[in-house]
């Protein structure tokens, strides 16, 4: 099973080092931290996935599983956000990309004047999933008073 986590080990560690080089000590710490972070992510996705996976035929498990990923890393991680800033700051994807990398204390600034935008979306996001939850059909019921 260790077979499987050698290549993430070794980016993770390559990441761990380059951090350090970069940012010192506080970059070792960010970086472990966003890693123990989207860890616990993936396990909370995977037991989601694995139960939506199961109600589909191998071709679509297939396609749910390649474009989901490419979704899921490429999309939510590096261009979603830059979408964010661009919408807010009014400015262009590129640009946003040029800011991040060249100019990372104006993306900041950028991406906390767009905190209310950003906050209201999630919050509702998570407040869908909340009620979906709650009126879904189930056998047991963890929260009997509220769920009836």
């Amino acid at each position: 099973m260790l077979k499987q986590f050698k290549v993430p080990l070794l980016i993770n560690l390559v990441a761990l080092v380059a951090s350090y080089f970069i940012w010192g000590v506080s970059g070792v710490v960010t970086v472990a931290i966003l890693t123990v972070l989207e860890v616990s992510f993936s396990f909370d996705n995977a037991v989601v996935n694995a139960k939506i996976l199961g109600r589909m035929s191998p071709r679509w498990q297939r396609i749910f599983l390649t474009i989901g990923v490419l979704i899921a890393v490429f999309g939510m991680r590096l261009v979603f956000p830059l979408i964010i800033v661009a919408l807010t700051a009014h400015i262009d994807p590129i640009s946003a990309l040029a800011l991040a990398s060249q100019h990372p204390s104006e993306y900041a600034k950028a991406l906390t004047g767009a905190h209310i935008a950003i906050a209201t979306f999630s919050g509702t996001f998570l407040f869908m999933l909340f009620m979906d939850w709650l009126t879904e059909e189930r056998e047991i019921h963890w929260l009997e008073p509220l769920e009836s």
